[in-house]
């Protein structure tokens, strides 16, 4: 039995809503993406107010960013009204066609674009053709064996200062070659964390030369290709996709063990496109690095979900700056509370392996600045931990 409307309802309008009224905000298929207004073809967004309208509802399945053209679902007229906490008699009927999708040759020819506003937009465009750089990409990578990527949702957990350890403890293995690459375009921390900022990449007839900080151990970043360590990088996404490319396809690696990627915070331009261009190659997956608190956790969560949806293998999540220790008296002190649990916690509930937890210590963080070899000085602290870290990847990549 319906309720009354009220006068006044929960937008403070100040007003009472005749029939056939609806709000976006109580729109209840969770599974629909978008509302156009049929009438002059508005988004409906937020919580704008119809009256009487015919809508077009397209489904999520093929939808990206909420605006892709989709196919358009059967127009009906939506009566509603302004009820207390809920909208009645919302009759939408939902064919099962799908969009062929705005690559396919079919855009806009199917039988499914009938009625779609962008129908002419999809029909008149190309579908998109296969980069060829990907098969150069695929060939220069042949003779790398293991290629991982450093993912975190969160800046400032440590990546750039867990790759370099990881190279490091690869690299005592003196029969491995281990190469570090440096994709955080807009802050490259890797020529000063292994103390080469002063080096130049060369040009060769097979292409760019690493910069090697032991015999068995090179790195290449951006940040040998600018003036100053204070250059700013002020690059659009085109620009930085096409650098990472040339590091990819342009650098001379050479037969590598290992090849760590270095990546910035988030999960855009940077990471859709390096996981693209190594579609084909060694890459065996990711390690996510987190710090214990919740505001870092709860960006890592989106990063675990990014691997998945783009099939990435997640090997094994590392939680940084665990514990501080004193590297006197040996005394621990929590510096970064794990309020909810924490990586490991975080690790389970999202069902990948969790590796271990290093430290806060300010032998690491000295070490960085200086560009000094630290994880082989006889004292660090943090030894066992990473050999213990190092040796469950090892386990994973090369069973």
């Amino acid at each position: 039995m319906a309720m009354e409307p009220i006068p006044n309802c929960r937008y403070n309008c100040q007003e009472s809503h005749p029939r056939n009224t609806i709000f976006a905000e109580d729109w209840q298929y969770r599974e629909l993406m978008a509302i156009e207004i049929y009438h002059d073809w508005l988004l409906l967004w937020n919580s704008f107010q119809i009256n009487l309208i015919l809508i077009q509802v397209r489904k999520k399945k093929h939808c990206v960013d909420g605006r892709t053209p989709l196919h358009v679902l059967d127009v009906d007229i939506v009566t509603a009204q302004c009820y207390r906490d809920k909208i009645l008699e919302i009759c939408v009927r939902l064919f099962q066609q799908d969009c062929p999708g705005v690559e396919s040759e079919s855009a806009g020819k199917a039988e499914a674009c009938a009625g779609c506003p962008n129908q002419k937009i999809c029909s008149a465009s190309k579908p998109s053709e296969p980069d060829p750089d990907i098969d150069v990409i695929k060939q220069k990578m042949f003779s790398v064996k293991n290629i991982i990527l450093i993912l975190s949702g969160k800046g400032g957990v440590g990546k750039s200062t867990f790759t370099s350890m990881l190279a490091q403890m690869l690299s005592e293995d003196e029969t491995k070659t281990v190469g570090v690459m440096d994709i955080d375009l807009c802050g490259p921390s890797m020529p000063r964390i292994f103390g080469v900022e002063q080096e130049q990449v060369h040009l060769s007839g097979s292409g760019w030369s690493p910069i090697f900080v032991e015999e068995n151990l090179c790195v290449m970043s951006i940040g040998f290709l600018l003036k100053g360590p204070e250059e700013a990088v002020i690059w659009r996404g085109p620009k930085k996709n096409g650098l990472i490319k040339q590091f990819l396809k342009d650098v001379d690696w050479g037969e590598l063990d290992y090849l760590l990627i270095d990546t910035p915070p988030g999960t855009s331009d940077e990471h859709l496109s390096i996981v693209k261009y190594l579609q084909d190659t060694n890459l065996r997956g990711s390690i996510i690095v987190t710090t214990p608190q919740e505001a870092s956790l709860l960006d890592v969560r989106k990063e675990i979900n990014f691997c998945k949806k783009v099939e990435l293998q997640v090997l094994g999540v590392v939680e940084n700056m665990n514990m501080f220790l004193c590297p006197k008296c040996k005394h621990s002190s929590e510096i970064f509370p794990a309020t909810t649990g924490g990586g490991q916690k975080m690790a389970e509930e999202m069902q990948v392996p969790f590796l271990g937890k290093i430290p806060l210590n300010s032998q690491i963080g000295k070490g960085c600045d200086e560009g000094r070899l630290f994880t082989k000085e006889s004292d660090f602290i943090a030894k066992d931990i990473l050999k213990f870290i190092t040796e469950s990847i090892l386990k994973t990549i090369e069973p």
